[in-house]
């Protein structure tokens, strides 16, 4: 069974890979895909696929988040697993390090200066790590003896950690470091980084570079320890961690710290590799130490490790202009079945479909009933990587007659039915312990928080984020009405997510609709559904006011929510747009 599983969705990690989800799902259980990615370091796509082959084998539940039914039990009992022993450290959660309580407003500005800074590129492999893995990063130069002082290099820096390294000195009363110097592509990073920095009291200094190209000649041999998080491939990883190697001091024991994403054997095997033809050695090494933030494919984690150069370094070869692939996607040539979960239509996805990655699968929406979400299943032949799973394509359309009819209105369809009871209950059991109510004053402070991250999402320094004038506004409004005003809580009654729905009327046809006015979560493990318990009740709200339209508006970059929106069947209608003028020029000034 467990060769069976693995060649069905042909996991490069065989029998063992299968063993390593059910000993998870024993331990962990009840546990999203998420978590077993986690547990498992086996890319999300690869844990559900599996999920889904042992579903079908009636081992795991069909609810989720996942359990092993009495079968699977069974079967984890004869491999011999049954006996769960957790030893990992509930201080730091295996990640060694622990940030101490002076650092936590280090972590707080961090996190809002990531808000204000550069958005993630996930086609160059960027995705931003949190705020708490920024600090960690220093803490851990900081542990080696790498920090303070010396020159540090950071090979790529879409993460800001330059920005953590002069942060954390702020808090501490003085700069930790004598210069940092971060090399990047991105005119956007290093602009926010200069202009962020100047007021921090450490020296940063930025070079534009493409580090496809050969470090330029002033930064070589001239940094006491270097950083760096490349793009996830071996090729990523020699290239990177080549340039760090040219921007160290000669001799052996400088430090480069390297982060990366869990792989396959074989693929790390290969990374590894490229590791000892430089002449490094590991000195250390921490799984899941790193967070990031939408990084989806690998579980939101990567590995952490601490790197030495050693007498063989220096007659390393030196890497020089590298001109091949080099990001995932530059070397993704297989594509993958998706399986919309609403209506069961199978999408291909990857190099050479209509919809190259998941996400953008996900903004489109399934291409039969414009739905989803999206369960990933098996790899599909190389051969013929979408024969299986296209969408057909539409019939030509016929010659129009010389007098054609009047064009009749399209039938209005409803894009969203209230759950059966069986849905009902099986999505209140998904967001426990979360449950609904009405909101009251009690919740104000809570909801002011709300309301004022959802206009940060929306229009960035635009926006109104004072969190008291929110709280007042809408206290003002639960004074004239809270109906449709709801909350969901937890069980010490304190507020994790917050849902708006006004009923309004048209001035001019005087017909009803409902007004879909705010919807927020916070970061929780099941946040995905109890925002979905919140837009139900919301939903559920005005069926009781006999509605049956619902508008909503959505910043065009709060992409989060427009999901959440198109998950619900809802269909875009119309959309805003805004210029700025000139400000009118005085009279004096003409």
């Amino acid at each position: 069974m467990l060769t069976e599983v693995a060649d069905a969705v042909r996991l490069q990690e065989g029998p063992p890979g299968v063993r390593s989800v059910l000993r998870a799902l024993r331990r962990l259980a009840p546990a999203s895909t998420k978590d077993l990615s986690r547990a498992t370091g086996l890319p999300v796509p690869i844990v559900a696929a599996l999920g889904n082959e042992l579903r079908r084998r009636g081992l795991v539940t069909t609810e989720r988040p996942s359990r092993l039914t009495e079968a699977g039990q069974d079967v984890v009992a004869r491999l011999g697993m049954d006996l769960s022993l957790d030893a990992t450290c509930r201080t730091c959660d295996g990640r060694e390090l622990v940030i101490p309580d002076v650092l936590d407003e280090a972590v707080r500005r961090l996190r809002a200066l990531m808000e204000s800074g550069p958005a993630a590129d996930m086609a160059i492999d960027q995705s931003h790590c949190t705020a708490e893995t920024k600090v960690r990063r220093v803490l851990a130069l900081l542990t080696a003896g790498a920090l303070p002082g010396g020159s540090l290099l950071l090979i790529g820096d879409d993460d800001l950690v330059s920005l953590a390294v002069a942060v954390v000195g702020d808090v501490l009363g003085g700069p930790i470091v004598e210069k940092v110097t971060v090399v990047d592509i991105s005119p956007e990073i290093l602009d926010y980084i200069q202009k962020v920095s100047a007021g921090l009291g450490t020296r940063v200094e930025t070079v534009r570079h493409d580090l496809r190209q050969p470090l330029p000649a002033a930064l070589h041999d001239q940094h006491d320890v270097a950083m760096t998080d490349p793009p996830y491939t071996p090729e990523g990883a020699r290239l990177f961690l080549s340039r760090a190697v040219e921007g160290l001091r000669p001799g052996p024991a400088h430090s480069v710290f390297f982060s990366f994403g869990g792989k396959s054997p074989d693929e790390m095997l290969e990374v590894q590799r490229e590791i000892m033809a430089l002449g490094l050695v590991t000195n250390g090494y921490v799984r899941n130490f790193n967070e990031y933030e939408g990084s989806g494919i690998l579980g939101g984690v990567g590995f952490f490790q601490h790197l030495l150069t050693t007498s063989s370094t220096a007659s390393a070869p030196a890497q020089g202009e590298y001109g091949g692939p080099l990001y995932t996607g530059d070397k993704r040539t297989r594509q993958r079945a998706y399986a919309c979960a609403a209506c069961g239509e199978v999408v291909p996805v990857g190099t050479g479909a209509r919809w190259t990655s998941v996400a953008a699968l996900r903004e489109d929406g399934c291409p039969r009933c414009g739905k989803g979400p999206f369960r990933p299943g098996r790899l599909l032949p190389a051969e013929q990587p979408a024969a299986a799973a296209q969408t057909p394509a539409p019939a030509p359309a016929p010659t129009p007659a010389k007098s054609p009819a009047p064009a009749t209105p399209a039938p209005r369809t409803t894009g969203w039915r209230p759950p059966t009871p069986e849905a009902r209950a099986a999505l209140t059991r998904r967001a426990s312990p979360y449950v609904t109510r009405q909101a009251d004053e009690r919740d104000l402070p809570a909801i002011g928080a709300f309301e004022a991250e959802i206009a940060r999402v929306s229009f960035g320094e635009d926006a109104i984020d004072d969190p008291a004038r929110w709280s007042a506004r809408l206290g003002r409004a639960m004074e004239k009405s809270r109906e449709g005003m709801i909350v969901a809580h937890g069980p010490e009654g304190e507020p994790v997510g917050w849902c708006w729905v006004s009923v309004n009327q048209n001035a001019m046809t005087g017909d009803r609709y409902a007004n879909f006015r705010s919807l927020a979560v916070s970061p929780l493990d099941n946040r995905g559904d109890v925002a979905e318990l919140l837009l139900t009740a919301g939903l559920e709200f005005c069926l009781t006011k006999g509605i049956t339209e619902v508008v909503g508006r959505v910043h065009v970059g709060n992409v989060p929510m427009r999901t959440v929106y198109r998950k619900f069947g809802f269909d875009p209608t119309s959309l805003s747009m805004k210029l700025f003028l000139p400000e009118a020029e005085s009279e004096g000034t003409r």
